[in-house]
């Protein structure tokens, strides 16, 4: 049986990945994903540029693309969505999480 993801990108996640690395420094290698300890619920998703792959860190290859996932995220993140969304007022990667449990009013955090 193969394991699972622990996320997996949309089309249009990969082809701004892929869009963000052709403009990004040379020395990035992916983009890294993770969850931090702040907003009103609690916590929320950050995406970086990945120089390197730091220790313990997982790797999902998805459409051509490395996404760096921090091994304090994973239990937070098995089994997401990501998607990249453009709307006249913003533009973003945004997560389709089957571990949350709710978000804050602006959605910009969320908790488990």
């Amino acid at each position: 049986m193969a394991l699972q993801n622990i996320i997996s990108l949309t089309d249009k996640a990969a082809d701004r990945v892929k869009a963000l690395m052709s403009k990004g420094e040379d020395d990035c290698i992916g983009l890294r994903v993770g969850v931090k300890g702040t907003g009103c619920s609690g916590m929320s998703y950050f995406v970086e540029y990945a120089k390197d792959r730091k220790k313990l860190e997982d790797v999902v290859e998805d459409k051509d693309v490395k996404i760096f996932i921090d091994p304090m995220a994973v239990m937070y993140l098995l089994g997401s969505t990501m998607d990249y969304e453009e709307t006249r007022f913003s533009s973003g990667f945004t997560f389709t999480n089957p571990n949350e449990k709710g978000r804050c009013g602006c959605g910009e955090s969320f908790h488990v």
